[in-house]
């Protein structure tokens, strides 16, 4: 979720939004003329291209009415704006008018750093709008949006959401918005997968798991639809492999160990630490030996050496579904 600065008034002379997430930098705006309208309904809002904001439109824009209308004006890709432009923005940051709300989205970098380095140094206030690169930023993205619409999801739904939409932000807020909307008391594990079980993701970490659970005839299937809905063979070899080594590393540490510790060290949230032991009954050392070789081998054969790459995941999924079973 995106982060503000210490001074979060939606109403500051000045807002400045950093970075390159398209959903962030325009919730950025919607949260100024939301504000801005909820003091005035009749708030004139102005959202301008970097091209657009030539030099003298700002001072037009924000010269004195006689009507004293709240107005706000947006800059978009401030870092384009022309070197006369930046000048402007410049002198206006020293003196904001009143009831006049400038926000300027900047996609952060070196490129316009100058105009970004004045507005911070002015006050502006600050909305953190940078991509979400990181599974745990987009999980705690996913989180956010469920307690925003004050719904309850489960860890494990959360996760199971991220790995069925992937890292497009648009997408998985409007994921979160149709589970809010549809589903009555806790969102869990079981409502993600029957709204999202066509994506990519959610089917072949469905394969993954089914396969090391020792499920041969359910992994199969899984594999079959998947590859008949068009998913990549090298994204069920990729879950395939970090459904085995997730069951290799649980299995090396230590003992007794809670999950919150074991979490850290291994780098998995506590919710999958819970789903691994569980999955992890009936595999042994060489088991997960086995498992990773066969793994390897279909990876090998998909990425075209074999002549056949559906049955190099079907042979995996087999060997996957023996080995969960070796000890």
């Amino acid at each position: 979720m995106a982060r503000k600065s210490a001074n979060d008034d939606p109403l500051a002379p000045v807002t400045l939004a950093v970075g390159q997430e398209d959903l962030l930098l325009d919730r950025a705006v919607q949260q100024v003329v939301a504000a801005a309208r909820a003091a005035d309904a009749d708030t004139d809002v102005r959202d301008l291209t970097s091209d657009q904001l030539q030099p003298g439109t700002l001072a037009e824009l924000t010269s004195p009415s006689l009507f004293a209308e709240r107005k706000v004006v947006v800059v978009r890709n401030s870092q384009d704006l022309s070197a006369d432009s930046v000048k402007d923005v410049k002198t206006y940051l020293t003196s904001p008018a009143e009831e006049i709300t400038l926000v300027l989205l900047h996609a952060g970098g070196a490129k316009g750093k100058g105009l970004l380095d004045a507005a911070r140094k002015a006050g502006a206030r600050e909305v953190a709008c940078a991509k979400m690169t990181k599974p745990a930023d987009r999980l705690s993205f996913v989180r956010g949006e469920f307690r925003a619409a004050g719904r309850s999801a489960t860890s494990e739904a959360c996760q199971s959401l991220v790995d069925a939409i992937g890292s497009d932000l648009r997408e998985l807020a409007s994921a979160c918005a149709q589970l809010a909307a549809d589903i009555e008391g806790t969102i869990d594990e079981a409502v993600v997968a029957r709204y999202y079980t066509g994506r990519a993701e959610a089917s072949s970490f469905t394969v993954a798991d089914r396969a090391v659970e020792g499920r041969a005839a359910e992994a199969l299937e899984a594999l079959r639809w998947s590859i008949a809905t068009g998913v990549a063979p090298v994204m069920i070899t990729s879950a395939l492999a970090q459904g085995v080594r997730a069951i290799g590393k649980l299995a090396s540490a230590p003992r007794g160990a809670r999950p919150g510790d074991l979490a850290r060290e291994l780098g998995m949230p506590p919710w999958k630490i819970d789903r691994v032991r569980q999955q992890m009954r009936g595999w042994s050392a060489d088991g997960v030996a086995t498992a990773l070789r066969a793994v390897a081998a279909a990876d090998a054969g998909v990425k075209g050496g074999g002549d056949d790459p559906e049955y190099a995941l079907e042979k995996a999924v087999v060997a996957v579904a023996r080995a969960a079973r070796s000890r």
